[in-house]
């Protein structure tokens, strides 16, 4: 049996609106390139004010193994720090039966809980 070539790993940000992101994910989500989908992820988060949403856009995406799903709850854990809502468009059959598997597809497309968005602008104003 012959194996087919993998995709190189790329992640595209794209602005989608002033606050609003959309990460375009493609090749194989793994041990290799999980760290690259968490920095890409906290590039963004890390803005000021930060975005209210991140759409990750699995359209691409070839492969997710347990280290990508690993990246995916650690992305998922910044965003609700931040109070930006995380989106996951475009599962792939293999994606969405992992996060099932799992029992992680809930956790990660829920609302950031209410106490990490009215945490964030006290926290930036100085109110207690």
């Amino acid at each position: 049996m012959t194996s087919l070539p993998q995709l190189p790993f790329v992640l595209t940000a794209r602005a989608t609106g002033p606050r609003a992101f959309r990460l375009l994910v493609s090749g194989a989500l793994d041990h290799q390139s999980a760290g690259e989908l968490t920095s890409g992820a906290e590039r963004l988060l890390a803005r000021r004010p930060a975005p209210t949403d991140i759409h990750l856009d699995f359209g691409r995406l070839t492969l997710c193994d347990s280290m990508g799903l690993s990246a995916l709850l650690m992305v998922h854990r910044r965003a609700a720090e931040a109070g930006t809502r995380l989106h996951l468009d475009r599962r792939p059959f293999f994606l969405e039966r992992l996060l099932v598997l799992t029992c992680t597809l809930d956790h990660l497309t829920a609302p950031p809980a209410a106490e990490h968005r009215q945490a964030r602008p006290a926290a930036e104003t100085g109110e207690p």
